[in-house]
C-alpha cells in the first residue's frame, strides 16, 4: 500500500469536498494552492498558473514571493511553470543555483530564498489548464515520491478547477438570460402601455421607446421601466 505524507490524504478529501457554488473560482484556486503546499512536506509556498485570454497568469498563491517568481517567468516566457503548462509534463528544478535552464527564474527565485521547485501540469480530459508551482527553500526538496503524490494531487485539483469554471460559466449565462428575459418583459409592458394610450402599433411603440432612449442617452430598459411605472414617456 502506498505511503503518503501526513495530511496528504486529507488534502485530497478536502479537494473532493470543494463546493464551487459557495465560492468564486479565485477562492477555489486559493484553497487548492494552500492544500498543495500543505500536502508535501518539502513545499514552503505554492501558486497556481492558469491560462487567461491565451496567456498564463497566477490565479492564486500562498506567498507574495510565489507570485513574483511566477511573474518573472511570464515576462521571460521561460521557466518551469511555463514549461509544465505548455508541455503538460512535470518539471523539477532540484537546484536553482545549478540548473541553468531558466536564468531569469533562477535570479528572482534566488532573491526570494528559493533553492528548488516542482511544477506540475494541471490537465483535465487531455486539456492543459495550467500548472502547480511548488517552491522550497532547500535544495532537492522534492523526491520522486513527492512528484508522484504531486501528480495525483494535481489531477484532483484540475477536476476541481474544471468544475468551478463550468459552474460559473453556466451561472453567468443563466444570469444573463434572466436579465434578458426581465428586459423583454419590461419592454413588452411599456409597449403595451403606449399602444393602449396612444393607439400605436407594436412596432411604432417600440420605435418611440428607442428614440427616447437615444435622445436621453439612457438604456432602453430604463426608458421602458419609466413608461411601465408612470404610463408616459419621460420628458426630454
Amino acid at each position: 500500500m502506498a505511503e503518503y505524507p501526513d495530511g496528504f490524504v486529507e488534502s485530497l478529501r478536502e479537494l473532493s469536498r470543494l463546493m464551487v457554488d459557495e465560492e468564486r473560482l479565485d477562492q477555489t484556486l486559493q484553497r487548492v494552492a494552500t492544500l498543495a503546499c500543505m500536502s508535501l512536506s518539502g513545499c514552503d509556498f505554492a501558486s497556481v498558473t492558469i491560462e487567461h485570454a491565451g496567456q498564463p497568469r497566477t490565479a492564486a498563491g500562498t506567498d507574495k514571493a510565489a507570485v513574483l517568481i511566477d511573474d518573472a517567468q511570464y515576462a521571460a516566457d521561460s521557466g518551469p511553470c511555463i514549461e509544465a503548462y505548455r508541455t503538460k509534463s512535470v518539471v523539477p528544478v532540484d537546484s536553482v543555483a545549478d540548473d541553468g535552464r531558466y536564468p531569469l527564474f533562477a535570479e528572482v527565485a534566488t532573491e526570494h530564498g528559493v533553492r528548488s521547485s516542482l511544477s506540475l501540469p494541471l490537465v483535465h480530459r487531455s486539456q492543459g489548464q495550467g500548472a502547480f508551482n511548488l517552491y522550497a527553500r532547500t535544495r532537492d526538496a522534492f523526491t520522486s515520491e513527492d512528484r508522484e503524490h504531486g501528480l495525483l494531487f494535481a489531477e484532483q485539483a484540475a477536476v476541481a478547477i474544471a468544475n468551478a469554471e463550468v459552474y460559473w460559466r453556466t451561472y453567468d449565462l443563466t444570469q444573463n438570460l434572466q436579465a434578458a428575459l426581465e428586459n423583454r418583459d419590461v419592454i413588452g409592458q411599456a409597449k403595451g402601455v403606449l399602444m393602449a394610450r396612444h393607439g400605436l402599433t407594436a412596432e411604432h411603440a417600440f420605435d418611440e421607446l428607442r428614440r427616447a432612449s437615444q435622445r436621453r442617452n439612457v438604456k432602453l430598459r430604463e426608458i421602458a421601466d419609466t413608461v411601465a411605472r408612470t404610463g408616459e414617456l419621460p420628458n426630454d
